[in-house]
């Protein structure tokens, strides 16, 4: 069959649609860009949050229009088939099969009892646990996600993930480093390893914390250019870790830590572990031992109760320039969390304020903290070509794929994947432009 899938939400929910998509090619299976050629529509959905939740559902309302034509079947997986099966079934007759985050894994057998009208649901405890024999259908080939665990058990109280992918589960270190290993015999420079939280890496099946190993084991694997590590949770770094980043080249040094928020009562409304001594201690820390790191972090504004006194201390910890980039959610009510419950929620209007003041705000940081890579020359992995200036667009070790900023750079051609060198010639609030000097030895 001619399969067909839009995947949304997160870099996990993107490496879920690779391996069910590398499942479907396993078995003969092919797959096609254009929605109106496929026999199958699969709609990878995310309910992480409410606006995610309405992209997922306006997606899968746009593909019910196919089943006027070609399409035989529309499947749906992913977390809000996890957390809305039975809602799904009832209100959205056009759906044939719906596949939870625990039983992907059997796409194509859900798919052909779809296809031969049995209406499938396929909806199993979030158990599942990541396993590298299946050859992923990569997005993209140079820069690929690859997850360390699954799961999570830090229980903030506004969060659904334990909700839709269980308790956390870490993967072996071993299939992690084959995996990687097959990715870059595949075309992979860069390697983003991610999980819920990935500085417990290792706790639940070794005792011990051990991603600053799995650094190390995975800097010995040749052809990485680039290890990044995203969403560190700030009680789980240790000495050693720092450390590790610290001295491995291949390691970016690039610190992804979610905060979330600084002030003490919102941080325990939030069921965040850490007080705002420690998380400055921790700052502090990581800016002194890793020589330029960049560090990056997201906040939660309009909080349940969060005062205007209270956003006032988050914006001016924003304002002492800890953070070369950072992300702002506004708080989203979330069915079945503690946080859904709890009085004094604040208005969209008032968000909507808090987001936008403190955008701006680090706006100006970013900017001022750009401006130190004027006159240097950097590593640039390729992205794309940027005709506009006759040359391409592409990434530094400070940006991380989708979230950050890009380098442009004047004067080169280099397909996807290749790493030159650039001269930096400006710096703006995200981007950095330069001039091409010569190709990296990475």
């Amino acid at each position: 069959m001619q399969i067909a899938m839009i995947s949304l939400g997160c870099a996990k929910n993107q490496v879920d649609g690779e391996l069910m998509q590398g499942l479907l090619c396993k078995r003969g299976d092919t797959l096609v860009t254009e929605l109106t050629q496929a026999d199958v529509v699969i709609v990878n959905t995310c309910c992480f949050i409410t606006s995610a939740k309405e992209e997922s559902i306006d997606a899968v309302l746009q593909a019910a229009r196919l089943k006027q034509g070609r399409c035989k079947a529309l499947v749906v997986t992913g977390c809000l088939s996890q957390r809305y099966a039975a809602e799904l079934m009832e209100e959205i007759p056009e759906i044939d099969a719906l596949v939870g985050t625990g039983s992907f894994t059997r796409i194509g057998e859900i798919i052909d009892r779809a296809v031969c009208g049995e209406r499938v649901t396929a909806v199993d405890a979030a158990t599942y646990d990541y396993a590298d024999e299946v050859e992923r259908k990569l997005t993209e080939a140079h820069s690929v996600y690859v997850k360390v665990a699954e799961g999570c058990d830090n229980l903030c109280s506004y969060c659904v993930i334990p909700l839709v992918r269980g308790k956390y589960r870490s993967r072996p270190m071993e299939s992690i480093v084959r995996e990687c290993a097959a990715l870059v015999r595949r075309g992979a420079r860069e390697i983003n390893l991610i999980a819920q939280d990935t500085t417990r890496y290792g706790y639940d099946i070794y005792g011990e914390h051990r991603l600053p190993e799995l650094l190390r084991e995975l800097s010995q694997v040749d052809g990485i250019a680039w290890l990044r590590v995203l969403y560190c949770y700030p009680d789980g770094f240790t000495s050693e870790l720092i450390e590790t980043i610290a001295s491995l080249p291949r390691v970016c040094k690039y610190i992804d830590i979610p905060l979330q928020h600084i002030n003490p009562r919102i941080l325990s409304a939030m069921n965040r572990r850490g007080t705002p001594a420690a998380i400055r201690a921790l700052l502090n820390e990581l800016r002194a031992r890793i020589d330029d790191v960049t560090i990056r972090t997201t906040f939660i504004v309009g909080f349940p109760g969060e005062t205007e006194a209270e956003f006032r201390e988050l914006r001016d910890f924003v304002a002492e320039g800890w953070f070369d980039h950072v992300g702002v959610f506004k708080y989203s009510r979330e069915e079945g969390t503690p946080a859904e419950i709890m009085p004094d929620q604040v208005s969209e209007t008032v968000k909507d304020l808090r987001y936008r003041e403190l955008m701006t705000l680090q706006q100006g940081v970013s900017r001022a903290k750009n401006q130190r890579f004027v006159g240097r020359i950097v590593d640039v992995l390729t992205e794309e070509s940027w005709p506009q200036g006759a040359g391409i667009k592409g990434r530094a070790c400070k940006d991380a794929p989708l979230v950050d900023g890009a380098v442009y750079v004047r004067g080169v051609t280099a397909s996807k994947g290749r790493m030159i060198r650039a001269h930096i010639e400006e710096a703006f609030e995200y981007d950095l432009l330069g001039v091409s000097v010569s190709e990296s030895s990475q």
